[in-house]
């Protein structure tokens, strides 16, 4: 079956209400199933029923059947029985680390290579990568592994900026960057833009949205790739 993931940098393009900006990357996806399970663990500071309750209103012009998987006794179980799966943002570690904690990391790469759709954003993009080793967050907890689903063959950077502050003398984004392919040249970083997101079908790789993405591979760093570029050779990576 034909692989159906969708790898949203952010919730919100700019001040736009929650997951606005996203409802026409993701209507396509609802096509395939009206019934949703929300992962909400990367919300750390916020209730989970309150998070569902934000994603819900976010996407209501979609008219999907969402439940949480915090609603369930058995999350392997209501994995299996969802049409789709939505993960959303927050933090990373927390995230990977509650998926580590209830053994969900393996069942929800072999569902969605059976053709489950997937959309995440932020954190739930992030983890679609290879790793979580190119996460913007703290490590507020620490997850057995940073191997996270490996839904692509490269890292993602969701909310990518290299927008500097004066006076401000740490490290931009692209520099940290630039320290991961320094350690693991053999893997690319794509940086998403908020308002952008990555879409897979099968063996195709779309960029979405209006601005650029930022390829760092080995020494090669920060190389745009334009809106709508086909990126499916990194695929092959």
């Amino acid at each position: 079956m034909t692989t159906n993931a969708l790898l949203l940098s952010s919730s919100r393009a700019g001040a736009t209400p929650y997951l606005e900006h996203a409802l026409p990357f993701i209507a396509p996806m609802t096509n395939l199933t009206k019934k949703w399970l929300f992962i909400p663990y990367a919300g750390v500071s916020k209730p989970y029923e309150q998070y569902l309750e934000t994603v819900a209103a976010g996407l209501a012009p979609l008219q999907l059947d969402i439940s949480s998987i915090h609603q369930y006794g058995d999350p392997k179980q209501a994995i299996k029985d969802a049409g789709g799966i939505l993960v959303g943002g927050g933090n990373t570690f927390h995230l990977l680390h509650e998926l580590y904690r209830y053994d969900l990391l393996h069942l929800i790469r072999e569902e969605v290579a059976a053709g489950k759709p997937y959309i995440g954003w932020s954190a739930g993009a992030n983890i679609a990568g290879q790793s979580i080793r190119t996460t913007n967050d703290m490590p507020i907890i620490e997850p057995p592994s940073f191997t996270a689903l490996g839904l692509v063959p490269f890292q993602i950077n969701p909310h990518y900026s290299n927008a500097t502050i004066a006076g401000h003398n740490g490290e931009s984004r692209a520099q940290r960057i630039l320290e991961f392919t320094c350690v693991d040249p053999s893997t690319p970083v794509i940086g998403l833009q908020e308002g952008t997101a990555l879409q897979l079908q099968g063996d195709k790789l779309t960029l979405l949205g209006e601005l650029p993405a930022y390829l760092f591979s080995g020494q090669e760093q920060e190389i745009p790739v334009p809106a709508g570029s086909d990126l499916s050779k990194l695929l092959n990576n």
